[in-house]
């Protein structure tokens, strides 16, 4: 049974000149669960997440977050609204510390004007939301590590983190897995799992083993156009699928 949608669209379009990324796309998001976006190259999947998140406006179509239309709001205002995102390149500041990346992002939502002069103690409840934050991640061992020492796949981990402090509903993640090797594959596909059992969480994702393997539902967009969602199984036995994206690949 499918979850009431927290996160849709309803006929969206997003157009660059005379070409259209993202064309008519109806799409619902559960307010639990992963669903991957899949779809070949120029798709428009990181379009598409662009504009749940605000980053892009739609040229036509409406987005609605709860029911309430978001269409044309500009992306700071998402967080602060229980959506965040990762980008395809990790989006960390590299000089500090894992605790303090991810305490900044917990104050971006929560501190304002003057209250960003604040000292440590009189927001000290930030670094708990922090700590919970690493330790979810599997980060809790590297807190005092500064970031750009850490590896790829532990940045990754960290960003995740990051957008976790915020404490969102949505979590939209575009290819974590970008130069990841198998054992940090593995953890993610673990993490996102765990995160999957209490958030919204949409994919965009490439490698399609792993896709198959995390995601309870699955879009697959082709030339900017939903051509089919569904379960993996349906998705993995849908011949228009097979035959646009697939293809003769032996995904298991």
């Amino acid at each position: 049974m499918i979850d009431q949608p927290i996160l849709q669209t309803e006929d969206v379009s997003r157009r660059f000149g005379g070409l259209f990324a993202v064309r008519n796309v109806t799409f619902a998001l559960a307010a639990r669960g992963l669903h991957a976006v899949i779809g070949p190259n120029g798709a428009g999947k990181s379009t598409f997440v662009n504009l749940l998140s605000g980053q892009v406006q739609p040229s036509a179509g409406r987005i609605l977050l709860r029911g309430q239309d978001v269409s044309g709001l500009p992306a700071w205002r998402f967080p602060h609204l229980g959506v965040t995102r990762s980008f395809q390149r990790t989006n960390i500041f590299k000089s500090f510390t894992v605790h303090e990346n991810v305490r900044l992002a917990a104050q971006a939502t929560r501190v304002f004007g003057k209250d960003m002069f604040s000292t440590v103690r009189r927001t000290a409840h930030l670094n708990d939301v922090a700590d919970r934050a690493i330790e979810r991640v599997g980060l809790a061992d590297q807190r005092q590590t500064i970031a750009g020492i850490l590896s790829h796949g532990a940045q990754r981990q960290l960003e995740i983190a990051m957008t976790l402090a915020i404490e969102p509903q949505v979590i939209l993640l575009d290819e974590p897995l970008a130069g990841m090797g198998q054992d940090e594959s593995e953890r993610m596909a673990a993490l996102m799992g765990g995160l999957a059992t209490d958030h919204a969480v949409l994919l965009i994702e490439h490698d399609m083993d792993f896709v198959f393997q995390v995601a309870d539902r699955m879009t697959v967009l082709v030339e900017g156009k939903i051509l089919a969602t569904g379960t993996p199984e349906e998705i993995r036995r849908n011949a228009a699928v097979q035959a646009a994206y697939l293809g003769d690949s032996d995904v298991h």
